[in-house]
């Protein structure tokens, strides 16, 4: 019998993360990882904090040393992508026009960052961050400080790109359409959270303006707003999200709709192709919907448990969405999912005003959300506050006398 065939497009956290799991779990076959960047798989967090800041070193953001693929046989092809799938003959054509057959295939494409159509947008100084390399070509334009430092979104990206511009000793600016930061990921009560923390720290913040252009000649030296305000600039940047690396699944006659769609299991339409990370827009048991989830958590939990599946195993992936920021001097952790509609009360637990607290969303009397800042070792408790799925007394939740266990 012909040796089995894993391949795995995408050599990011996700990709090899399944490449690990499926030797950690016995398989023996062939696991090819294949990735367009010229490095070898990395985490991201550090492009926007650590690594960004100088703090930490390239090394620290890789998730193997180097010569683990040789050791664990897994063939690493960087440089390199899926260019085409065909499903009928279940093989995979790579960027060199090499063909590889496959038995089963992963999907960990991950995601890029949304362009900026506007006037202006291809003058030099106008950064977008996703790869080691886009994070070491902005760390260079901000070590130096006293630079005029635009930044287009206040989501997570634009605030960490913001918060270490700032810690360089630039002048930084925020411009963002919405009514407070991050509005769209935790809703304007802690959104104006952050928002205090940044104009605490020097930082301008533009709110309910969009960007409409920016002015330079070769080199940007103004970004136009939405309301005709023109900001001086040296730097841009440009966080304003992103979108789902689907077209190989698309081009394939996938199921896609804002990511790749996958079951529970992580299996795309074609039971012999699943899909993880940034890419997948996964059906989770536990919130009852299809969610589609861009952190670091996602790709490192989704990508064994994708693995598994491809294995045989009977995988449920229900894992509760997770994430975490540094900005300056405020450290969190957030775990679910708290849009605006998707809550109708948010409970603190804390000293808010000193920026020392877990904030708690609710959805009639049951905590879909919370977010622990400056707080620790609270995660597991709010995940299963969430998990549990029944309602809490609001005045207990709040507080700090009663320990979390005791919620549930």
């Amino acid at each position: 019998m012909p040796e089995e065939t894993f391949v795995i497009a995408g050599a990011s956290l996700a990709g090899a993360k399944a490449a690990e799991t499926l030797r950690e779990e016995g398989f023996g076959g062939r696991v090819l990882l294949v990735g367009d960047e010229i490095e070898r798989p990395y985490e991201r967090p550090p492009l926007s904090k650590g690594f960004l800041l100088d703090k930490e070193a390239r090394e620290k953001a890789h998730v193997h040393e180097a010569d683990w693929y040789d050791k664990h046989d897994v063939e690493l092809r960087v440089g390199t992508s899926v260019a085409s799938i065909d499903r009928d003959a279940h093989q995979v054509r790579l960027s060199t026009k090499e063909p590889v057959s496959y038995d089963k295939l992963l999907l960990a494409t991950g995601s890029s960052p949304r362009r900026l159509d506007v006037p202006g947008s291809k003058l030099q100084g106008i950064h977008y961050l996703r790869t080691m390399g886009d994070s070491a070509t902005l760390k260079q334009a901000l070590a130096h400080g006293g630079r005029r430092v635009v930044v287009a979104g206040a989501g997570w990206i634009g605030l960490e790109t913001a918060a270490a511009a700032r810690e360089y000793g630039n002048d930084v600016t925020i411009i963002d359409p919405e009514p407070a930061p991050l509005h769209a990921a935790v809703g304007p009560e802690l959104g104006g959270m952050f928002a205090g923390l940044h104009r605490a720290h020097g930082v301008i913040l533009r709110l309910d303006e969009g960007v409409a252009g920016f002015w330079g000649a070769g080199q940007v030296s103004a970004v136009v707003t939405s309301g005709g305000a023109e900001v001086p600039a040296d730097v841009v940047i440009v966080g304003i999200g992103v979108r789902p690396n689907s077209a190989l699944a698309e081009e394939a006659g996938l199921e896609v709709s804002d990511g790749i769609l996958v079951d529970q299991s992580l299996r795309t339409s074609d039971p012999d192709i699943y899909a993880a990370g940034d890419v997948a827009n996964a059906y989770n048991p536990l919130l009852g919907r299809r969610i589609r989830v861009e952190h670091w958590a996602n790709a490192l939990n989704g990508g064994p448990a994708a693995a598994r599946a491809m294995l045989g195993q009977d995988v449920v992936y229900d894992r509760i969405p997770y994430f975490f920021s540094d900005q300056f001097d405020l450290g969190m952790e957030m775990s679910g999912a708290a849009a605006p509609g998707e809550y109708d009360e948010v409970v603190y637990r804390g000293d808010v005003p000193g920026r020392e607290f877990i904030a708690f969303w609710l959805s009639a009397g049951r905590v879909v959300a919370g977010m622990n800042v400056n707080v620790w070792d609270v995660t597991g408790d709010v995940q299963a506050l969430i998990r549990s799925g029944r309602p809490v007394d609001a005045a207990r939740l709040a507080d700090p006398g009663v320990p979390l266990a005791e919620l549930l």
